[in-house]
């Protein structure tokens, strides 16, 4: 069966700097080993997919990426840089890779043009951005132009974690605790529901947020935010749609990305329906073999399958 895998991270010798703060959160040996796959395109990663039957990865520049730049005009120029390699390393092997484009939302106006210079010119899907921007988050108003142009561009931002802004009280002294064992998928859930509630799929309904790691986390707790929200102090907040939930169901779409585990899945399954779920390794932080003995094995119908291994992806992406 044909399988697209989406939040497949890579990095250039010109980008790798960025990827150092995320370096910290691993033992070194397994950063090391990753740093080499990260900039690999061709000897070791085009292998693994042959040899565990991954037909596309959707590339995108490794966590925190452009994020992290203090630099407003810097991180304006190696967006664009980023994005060129991205679309060059994709020409080089047709079929095999696409790719999300890296945004400078350091400054929302060029984050725009790049994100339709990308999509339009070097035939990028969409976009992938690494959690805040110094603090800064999707739902604040600078950043709506960004959702009309996704909406009208028809690609979908995908929302992959990174380090929060601060370190969390209850985390201090335990900052093991920090990165993916735990802190990263609390804090893109946040992230995903100040979206949700600033109300910008009120004024963009057409557009996707993608969210990988199983939805972080979100789709089980759709019953809680409903049901709170019903008497909620909502502090002045107003949504078009009865439900939180709604949202989630209608403008999120998730992937398995490194998560391997049946529950999460046939739980995802059962909140927001096959259609919505999309196969992801989160290569090579994770391991292709599992993740491809995961979905195969998975006890779900044949078509679900199909759905979740390259259906929704080629409907999404247009691949």
């Amino acid at each position: 069966m044909r399988k697209i895998a989406l939040e497949e991270h890579f990095t250039t010798a010109a980008m790798e700097h960025y990827s150092l703060p995320g370096a910290a959160l691993f033992a070194p040996d397994y950063w090391k080993t990753s740093l080499r796959r990260l900039l690999d395109f061709s000897e070791v990663r085009l292998a693994q997919m042959d040899q565990y039957g991954i037909d596309v990865e959707v590339l995108s520049l490794v966590s925190p990426g452009i994020q992290a730049e203090r630099d407003t005009a810097t991180a304006v120029r190696n967006a664009a840089l980023s994005n060129d390699s991205l679309a060059e390393i994709v020409a080089k092997s047709p079929g095999r890779f696409a790719g999300f484009a890296a945004l400078a939302l350091q400054a929302p106006d060029a984050a725009v043009a790049e994100l339709d210079r990308a999509v339009t010119q070097l035939g990028l899907r969409g976009a992938l951005i690494n959690g805040h921007t110094h603090g800064e988050y999707l739902d604040a108003e600078k950043f709506l132009p960004l959702w009309e142009r996704a909406e009208a561009l028809g690609v979908p931002l995908y929302l992959h974690p990174a380090n929060s802004f601060d370190t969390w009280h209850n985390l201090r002294g335990h900052e093991e605790l920090i990165g993916p064992i735990w802190s990263w998928g609390v804090e893109t859930a946040t992230h995903a529901l100040r979206i949700v509630f600033s109300g910008a799929f009120d004024r963009f309904p057409g557009s996707t947020l993608i969210l990988g790691h199983m939805g972080e986390s979100l789709p089980g707790m759709l019953w809680r935010l409903d049901t709170r929200w019903e008497f909620a102090n909502r502090r002045g907040v107003k949504l078009d749609k009865e439900r939180p939930s709604d949202y989630i169901r209608e403008n999120v779409m998730i992937t398995t990305s490194g998560v391997c585990a049946q529950a999460p899945l046939l739980g995802s399954m059962l909140a927001l329906g096959a259609d919505r779920i999309m196969f992801s390794t989160d290569y090579p932080m994770e391991s292709n073999a599992e993740a491809v003995a995961f979905i195969e094995n998975a006890p779900i119908s044949e078509i679900d399958r199909a759905k979740i291994c390259h259906l929704n992806a080629e409907r999404l992406l247009g691949l």
